[in-house]
């Protein structure tokens, strides 16, 4: 499976990099660096080259990589717009992906909530998050960028008497301008484990 992302993933940059765009920086939201691109994706640092596709100087070939390159794929010169955030289930054709995207994006979270939000200032500063708009509802919540035009609402229900802790996940209003539905699935379920990584590595 390894070969197979390597493959996808070079084919993806040839067709990015081959009808390059003038304005592509513009488009990701990231900085012309080392010749290639450079911004935050899934809370690394991330370098977008022909060669390749670096997370912390790293070179990456796995199902991050595939997303980057998607995202880099669909890069459009839309602004991101947060509100009003949207649920999976509201997106266009998700229904055949949605109880997989709550198995994998919500319900893995669910056993670490306390820790999230014991540890939320550093969650959010590595996403270059903040707090969610006011209304959005939960016990807490905040937005996460794993991709600079992509935004996630995570919002957490603690447990209390009546009902075991819970957590929902919102994307921002017109996600689906800058990465197909099944790859926003994606890049959701990735960052929910970028977070679980994060706060299990950290005292």
């Amino acid at each position: 499976m390894g070969s197979n992302y390597k493959s996808i993933i070079c084919d993806n940059l040839a067709a990015i990099f081959d009808n390059e765009p003038p304005d592509l920086a513009l488009r990701l939201g990231a900085e012309k660096d080392e010749g290639g691109f450079k911004f935050s994706a899934f809370g690394r640092s991330c370098l977008l080259r022909r060669e390749g596709i670096f997370l912390d100087g790293i070179v990456e070939e796995g199902p991050r990589a595939i997303l980057i390159s998607l995202y880099a794929m669909n890069a459009v010169s839309d602004q991101i717009r947060l509100e009003p955030f949207v649920a999976f289930k509201d997106l266009p054709n998700s229904m055949p992906y949605s109880g997989a995207f709550s198995a994998n994006s919500e319900m893995i979270l669910v056993p670490h909530v306390q820790q999230i939000l014991e540890k939320r200032y550093l969650v959010m500063e590595r996403f270059n998050g903040h707090n969610a708009p006011e209304g959005l509802g939960g016990d807490e919540s905040f937005v996460l960028y794993p991709l600079p035009k992509i935004g996630l609402a995570y919002i957490f229900y603690l447990a209390d008497e009546e009902f075991p802790a819970s957590v929902t996940c919102l994307f921002s209003s017109n996600a689906l301008s800058f990465m197909p539905l099944d790859g926003l699935a994606d890049v959701a379920e990735y960052t929910s484990r970028s977070i679980i990584q994060l706060i299990s590595s950290t005292v």
